[in-house]
């Protein structure tokens, strides 16, 4: 289960926030808390086999591609190893959209987050225009070739791949869980195609696009989906709470 937390603007440290969510959280193999302010890496209180520390490294400049990001993207990592950050995420939606990042810039931050020691949760999905058009396969398809070019098997079995569809991300919208495991029975077949079965059969594959506890168990239950990316939802600890002991 991953927490993309917007902690900076609601001040809460991820141990506090874990201690005061209160829930049961046995039979999750790892929470990972993805944000700018996260707490020491010290006993959470939680219950889970790991709780795992990430950020948002879509901020840092790829000086192999042209961008409008100020730091340089190996800092932004070196800072990562200081912080003990063990997750990324790239190609996120807005990153695309806002910041013009392209498969290519994409891939080559995977590759050197891979090279840093930091795991990444990559991104992909098609807006409502792509899916109404019929063309959500293709849209898939071009994104995880073209971000995971070049990557060995091994590699891409140890990535996480977050499907969110754009038009679900924080409109209270979400893919139906039959809509959602066709997006990601498709992505596992792709993976299988390009890099073999046993890494498609080790990847794993998250939903993210307003996951709530009304809708996680379902979603959940789907056969290729394998973890949820949580926004909005993760931002009240009875929510997120209730929302990961659902997901068991």
């Amino acid at each position: 289960i991953l927490a993309a937390f917007a902690v900076a603007e609601h001040h809460i440290l991820e141990v506090q926030f874990i201690q005061h969510a209160g829930g049961d959280f046995t039979g999750i193999s790892s929470v990972v808390v993805l944000g700018d302010v996260l707490g020491s890496g010290g006993d959470a209180g939680a219950t889970a086999q790991s709780v795992l520390h990430g950020g948002n490294g879509g901020e840092g400049r790829d000086d192999d591609h042209v961008t409008r990001d100020v730091f340089p993207l190996n800092e932004v990592f070196e800072a990562f190893d200081e912080l003990n950050l063990k997750y990324v995420v790239l190609g996120h939606s807005e990153r695309r959209q806002y910041f013009g990042e392209t498969d290519a810039i994409i891939n080559s931050k995977i590759k050197k987050a891979i090279a840093a020691g930091i795991t990444p949760i990559f991104c992909i999905g098609e807006t409502k225009d792509e899916r109404l058009g019929g063309i959500l396969e293709p849209v898939l398809e071009i994104q995880l070739k073209g971000g995971l070019k070049d990557l060995t098997p091994e590699e891409v079995s140890n990535l996480v791949i977050a499907y969110e569809p754009v038009w679900a991300i924080g409109t209270g919208l979400t893919a139906t869980s039959k809509e959602a495991q066709e997006a990601h029975s498709f992505i596992r077949k792709v993976i299988s195609d390009v890099f073999g079965a046993d890494a498609a059969a080790k990847v794993r594959i998250q939903y993210g696009g307003s996951v709530k506890p009304e809708n996680v168990e379902e979603l959940m239950a789907q056969p290729d989906i394998d973890g949820a990316l949580v926004g909005g939802a993760s931002l009240k600890p009875e929510s997120f709470a209730a929302l990961v002991t659902s997901a068991k």
